[in-house]
């Protein structure tokens, strides 16, 4: 099955090759041959092919700075001395840059100890997740057994509620474990591994449809293959399926990181003295009262460059990781079909 960028090199081929036939035609002479209709379905085609390169070039243009303009403002922002903020002169580029910002937030919200946490857990949290996800996944991809349209309507129902419904239900649970006093799980990392084991972690519910859509693109061939090699249905996913699924993985894995690193109501439902980014982020104007303003309350204007260098502090590993790993995440956006949803 030809991807969409082989379709897209196609279909620019084709156009290309009809150009260039109506070109030979009209220096050969050969135009006069062509019927009126086909004369005027010609130019029709050269005015919207020269119109809609400046079409889309304004439409992107448009999208690209609704996207951008808050990352850019945010930069600007977070390096420029707090005394600026009042300048009416300075809008985008600042007079002068400063890294105090980013050294004061730093120290304020721990970032040391707070990113060493949140690797910890979300690292651990992601890798159990993608493990019963991908077997859940792939059971539903492969296998015929009873109930499995309410099954998977479940896991479509797991996409579509919010998680702020079961909060409270699993709030009770890990407060209570197993129905011990004695027992707690609440701000330990189990709060967040156990739902994962289960594959119903956040957004568990899309990486087992993501994971469903890719391994039923996969050919039955493989399967049979490894059946009459005398492999049984886990051996065949360990073996065969998962080394193929290497795309899916990485991208699940991603959204995982992702999903898990910005979070922060699950987080602060379960956790009171673990702090995360999310959460550290979350409290970062109060932490910077205390911290610099000796417990006063200061405007939001005045707050706006340490909260900006806070923001700057906790996307940048995500876009490291990104920046590495994107050409493989887009591949397996691509082959597991969740761009047609």
């Amino acid at each position: 099955m030809a991807t969409k960028k082989e379709e897209k090199q196609f279909e620019k081929e084709r156009k290309a090759a009809i150009k260039a036939r109506h070109k030979r035609m009209k220096e050969e002479g050969l135009e006069k041959y062509l019927t009126p209709e086909q004369i005027r379905y010609n130019r029709n085609k050269a005015i919207v092919g020269s119109v809609w390169p400046i079409f889309r070039f304004l439409i992107l243009f448009g999208l690209c700075f609704v996207i951008l303009y808050p990352l850019i403002y945010m930069i600007s922002t977070a390096f420029r001395p707090n005394e600026q903020m009042n300048d009416p002169s300075v809008i985008w580029l600042p007079k002068s840059f400063t890294l105090d910002n980013i050294k004061q937030t730093w120290k304020v919200m721990k970032f040391e100890e707070t990113i060493l946490t949140t690797l910890r857990m979300n690292v651990i949290a992601s890798i159990l997740q993608v493990i019963t996800c991908a077997i859940t996944g792939y059971g539903f991809a492969r296998f015929q057994f009873k109930f499995k349209g309410l099954l998977f309507a479940i896991v479509v129902m797991m996409i579509i509620v919010p998680p702020q419904i079961i909060t409270i239900p699993l709030y009770m649970q890990f407060r209570f474990f197993f129905g011990s006093t004695s027992i707690s799980l609440i701000d330990t990392g189990w709060a967040m591994y156990m739902p994962a084991m289960f594959a119903n972690g956040l957004r568990a519910g899309l990486f087992i449809f993501i994971f469903r859509q890719f391994f039923r693109g996969l050919p039955k061939e493989l399967e049979d293959a490894a059946y009459l090699d005398g492999c049984g249905p886990f051996k065949t996913f360990l073996v065969i399926m998962v080394p193929n699924a290497r795309t899916a993985f990485l991208t699940v894995f991603l959204f995982s990181i992702v999903w898990y690193w910005n979070d922060f109501y699950v987080s602060s439902s379960f956790f009171n003295n673990t702090h995360t980014v999310s959460l550290m982020l979350k409290n970062l104007g109060a932490q910077l009262s205390v911290d610099l303003f000796n417990n006063q309350t200061p405007s939001a204007r005045q707050l706006i460059v340490w909260l900006e260098a806070g923001c700057v502090l906790s996307i940048t590993p995500l876009l490291v990781m990104y920046i590495f790993l994107q050409r493989y995440f887009i591949e397996g956006i691509e082959r597991s079909g969740i761009t047609g949803m």
